[in-house]
């Protein structure tokens, strides 16, 4: 695939490609995965694939962005946002410690960061579904907590992103870096209880 276009063409198989994309990604990566792998997931011929998305940063950009999409609208939806406050922080971490620290979330993290200068666009696009999404989620349940009395904030997208921030630590500089590849759900569960602690010592109403 070539790397220097930036439009995406949607069609009939639009998803039936995204679909097959997604499988190819996650099980290979992105540099594993060869066009034919992808064409033949999807079960669309190259001249489909390259007609939908001539660009392979595309493809995987479009496909990290639904991803994280599903990931969000998933936690929402299993989330009991009427528990107690610190229940509610501590689900969302739970669920977001998850996604940074799967080989997927790894993926996303280093293309972005690989192809951020050359293709500022795809940046912009993933941050704003991904991260940007995640914290808009955070700061409507803010909203909620805030009317009820739990939370009392005054710069409600600054305490996202460091709601978000907090998750990262120890174990995701540790994962990028290389020096470790697994965590147990003991040290998982150590950085949430953390994270929120901290949150909500400067938070809590």
């Amino acid at each position: 695939m070539a790397d220097g276009a930036t439009q995406i063409k949607r069609g009939r198989k639009f998803d039936q490609v995204l679909e097959g994309a997604r499988k190819v990604f996650m099980a290979d990566g992105y540099e594993g995965a060869s066009v034919d792998d992808i064409a033949k997931s999807a079960e669309v011929s190259k001249a489909t694939l390259y007609s939908y998305f001539p660009d392979k940063r595309l493809l995987f950009m479009e496909v990290a962005r639904i991803e994280c999409c599903r990931q969000t609208e998933h936690a929402l939806e299993i989330i009991d946002m009427a528990q107690p406050v610190r229940d509610v922080l501590c689900n969302m971490c739970q669920h977001m410690m998850k996604f940074f620290l799967s080989p997927f979330g790894q993926r996303v993290f280093r293309i972005c960061v690989a192809e951020s200068d050359r293709f500022p666009e795809l940046g912009r696009e993933f941050y704003e579904s991904g991260p940007g999404h995640v914290a808009a989620s955070i700061m409507s349940y803010f909203d909620s907590a805030i009317e009820r009395g739990e939370l009392k904030i005054e710069d409600r997208r600054l305490a996202a992103h460091q709601l978000i921030e907090l998750c990262k630590a120890d174990l995701f500089p540790r994962l990028i870096f290389g020096i470790d590849t697994e965590f147990s759900d003991a040290e998982i569960d150590h950085v949430v209880t953390g994270a929120v602690d901290l949150f909500l010592a400067r938070y809590a109403a």
